[in-house]
């Protein structure tokens, strides 16, 4: 009988890791910046956010982010503060 997981379609597609623990740096927040919570998932890369100074604020995922990292709801975020300009 041969042993498991020496090859074929599915074994070769998994992610190649090396679980050495690499995270990155919790970054704090700056000038311009506030923390927040998600609220709900609206589509399309927007979400609906409670800021820590008590503001419920629309957000937009930017599109590395919206690729690679997964945001649910209930999650703390770090968002930027713009102006808007209709």
């Amino acid at each position: 009988m041969p042993a498991k997981g020496k090859g074929g379609k599915n074994n070769k597609k998994g992610k190649k890791r090396d679980d050495g623990g690499d995270r990155r740096a919790l970054e704090f927040k700056e000038d311009g910046q506030e923390y927040a919570q998600v609220l709900r998932m609206l589509g399309d890369g927007r979400v609906a956010l409670q800021c820590y100074d008590d503001v419920a604020r629309t957000g937009l995922i930017r599109g590395t982010m919206r690729r690679r990292v997964w945001i649910n709801m209930g999650d703390i975020v770090l968002i930027g503060l713009r102006e808007f300009q209709p």
